[in-house]
């Protein structure tokens, strides 16, 4: 058997990148009975038949990550892109792709685009992200800010963008690599929001080791994977760096008396956008589990 990597998946037909090309396959009627499906980045053995050279997913070897949306195995970084306008930024659902990304331990790199539409505004963001501790860049495929910077950030890793439509994921990998070619679209003047241009999600190779995933946009992500409401605050850096100094270690920093975090929400030192979706987070949480 051969071993590859599944860069494409449509109409029940896998894609699988190998050594000697890409080899269009199926899986076995077996996944289905153990509840298994193939997906994007899983790395895999296939059969191959001789006389048309397509094949069959035999195998899917062991995950080192899966994620649920997108549904993707394997990956190693998330490039979290939001636009600072056009779209307007969205803090809520950027402080959400964090926490899916937080809980699946894989590395977090921001991406604020189309920084040249605000400069002020895009700096003041990238350094409420910097300052909790993760690693932010602005970006502007208009004005080539940020492309270098970002590109080397994909080196040895399988990176997926994520974010919502219009933000310009594709904009930005057409500007890493002019062969990919990927349709790009326009922001609706009516709902302000972007028109999806990525119709399923595709492995894209930039060197030997490193690839990207681009995958179509959405707006809303549900958080019915955390399932106890104390686990939250694990995905909120700040939160639970100085939760560590509440009065009581169960702690939800939300009515509980001598709370640290509230304090520090207070004093400036936790951004208030942050905190407020820490609580709305919380009360979906709670939410989901009635049903």
């Amino acid at each position: 058997m051969v071993e590859g990597i599944i860069t494409k998946g449509i109409g029940g037909f896998y894609y699988v990148k190998t050594e000697n090309g890409t080899i269009e396959c199926r899986a076995r009627g077996l996944f289905r009975e153990e509840n298994l499906k193939p997906l994007i980045g899983d790395r895999v053995l296939i059969r191959i038949n001789s006389e048309d050279n397509t094949g069959y997913i035999e195998e899917i070897l062991p995950r080192k990550s899966q994620l649920l949306r997108p549904p993707v195995a394997n990956v190693t970084q998330v490039i979290i892109v939001m636009s600072i306008k056009n779209p307007d930024i969205n803090p809520w659902l950027m402080d959400r792709f964090i926490v899916m990304a937080e809980k699946e331990k894989l590395n977090i790199l921001i991406c604020i685009n189309k920084v040249d539409l605000d400069y002020d505004k895009s700096q003041e963001l990238i350094n409420i992200y910097k300052g909790i501790g993760y690693d932010v860049i602005g970006t502007s495929t208009k004005e080539n800010i940020g492309i270098n910077e970002l590109k080397e950030h994909l080196n040895n890793n399988i990176s997926v963008f994520a974010g919502p439509s219009g933000v310009g994921k594709s904009s930005l990998l057409n500007a890493i690599n002019k062969d990919f070619k990927l349709k790009t679209g326009d922001v609706s003047a009516k709902t302000k929001r972007g028109r999806h241009t990525t119709r399923h999600v595709e492995l894209l190779e930039l060197n030997k080791d490193s690839y990207v995933l681009d995958t179509p946009g959405f707006g809303s992500l549900n958080l019915d994977f955390i399932e106890d409401e104390l686990e939250l605050k694990e995905y909120f850096r700040e939160i639970k760096k100085h939760g560590t100094d509440c009065k009581f270690s169960s702690c939800l920093h939300e009515n509980e008396p001598e709370c640290a975090v509230k304090k520090q929400v207070e004093l400036g030192n936790i951004s208030e956008t942050r905190y407020s979706s820490y609580l709305d987070f919380l009360q979906e949480i709670r939410e989901n589990r009635r049903y």
